[in-house]
């Protein structure tokens, strides 16, 4: 049987896929053994064991960004990590790596090639991260979640998907969703999100612009995340939550959303088949403007700098668009054309051709 270690994490960015994948290869290999490394630190720390894999750590190496003494000691430290990395490797038998971006990706990708095993990686923003292009001149083998995706030796496969939205029948769980939120079953329904932290100038422009969504004949159904600043008015057809433990449900309810572009949050758009106005977190390596590229260009969804997102634009262009039920329809057909609901099974057969070539 084989042998599989899967490197990444730091984000749920990293974990959700490289978990989506492990249940994937666990389903169609049950006598598999399924290794994970990560980092004591990681969001993975927590999600892996609780998902019943066992979790093997490096410690947490950073690439530097600029010239200091992290700088200085960065080769030293990541001989020591792909050292540990191999020992690993050959204590457990590795067969093939499985790498999903983050801080422990990248002493895997390294030890991989020292040790001539099998590398396969998954990309899983438009715009690939550190560790994955560097993996990228190592490994033919490159799965990515967008057909935009500028890597080496790229292969669409899409984003392996959580369990629930994989399987996800919007018909069957919507009068679910209508019950679990309080929403009306006559009313289409405007899913606003901003990720579990909440996002605050889409939070804050939502809230001074609900009465003119509501007027429009839409529900809302808004979660503005665990640090929100802005509060419940308590308008019929409003529906505030801080955190959502049901996404599957919201998703399911939802007919148009407002977002921001994780890559996470794209993909399950796309793969259910709803439309969106995105606005990329303007902060960081711009990587959220380019997760929503593929949904964009089949005319699908609107994107918008957050600086823009205010409630003159909600006035102009948001309460029309919503007001043109045909294309909202439309925008949703386009919207399924890019996105795949089976992107954890089409990444494990990447993973076994890279183990078949070996």
């Amino acid at each position: 049987m084989t042998t599989y270690l899967l490197a990444g994490g730091g984000t749920a960015g990293h974990v959700n896929p490289l978990l989506a994948v492990a249940d994937a290869i666990r389903d169609r290999e049950p006598g598999a053994t399924l290794l994970v490394l990560g980092t004591a630190e990681g969001l993975e720390a927590r999600l892996v064991p609780a998902r019943g894999y066992e979790l093997l750590t490096i410690p947490k190496l950073p690439f530097p960004r600029r010239p200091n003494r992290a700088a200085l000691d960065f080769p030293k430290r990541l001989r020591g990590a792909i050292d540990e990395t191999a020992r690993i490797m050959t204590e457990n038998s590795v067969d093939v790596v499985v790498g999903f971006g983050g801080y422990a990706a990248a002493p895997a990708y390294l030890a991989a090639r020292r040790l001539g095993t099998p590398l396969v990686i998954h990309e899983s923003n438009a715009r690939p991260g550190i560790a994955n292009r560097l993996g990228s001149w190592i490994t033919t083998f490159v799965g990515v979640a967008f057909h935009s995706s500028r890597i080496r030796n790229a292969t669409f496969v899409g984003m392996p998907l959580r369990r629930e939205i994989e399987s996800l029948d919007r018909h069957t769980a919507r009068a679910e969703a209508l019950r679990e939120f309080g929403l009306s079953a006559d009313k289409p329904v405007l899913l606003v999100t901003g990720g579990s932290t909440g996002a605050r100038s889409i939070n804050r422009t939502v809230s001074e612009s609900v009465a003119l969504i509501l007027g429009a004949g839409w529900q809302v159904l808004h979660i503005a995340g665990e640090k929100t600043e802005v509060g419940d008015p308590g308008l019929t057809g409003y529906r505030f939550l801080k955190y959502c433990d049901r996404m599957d449900l919201a998703i399911a309810v939802a007919e148009f959303a407002v977002s921001r572009s994780g890559s996470a949050t794209v993909s399950e758009f796309s793969a259910i088949g709803v439309p969106a106005v995105y606005i990329p977190y303007p902060v960081g390596n711009g990587e959220q403007k380019f997760n929503a590229t593929d949904q964009v260009n089949a005319g699908g969804a609107l994107l918008i700098r957050d600086a823009e997102f205010t409630p003159d634009w909600v006035a102009s262009t948001l309460v029309p668009l919503l007001g043109d039920r045909a294309l909202i329809a439309e925008m949703a057909a386009r919207t399924a054309t890019v996105g795949v609901l089976d992107g954890a099974d089409r990444f494990v057969d990447l993973v076994a051709r890279a183990v078949r070539a070996d």
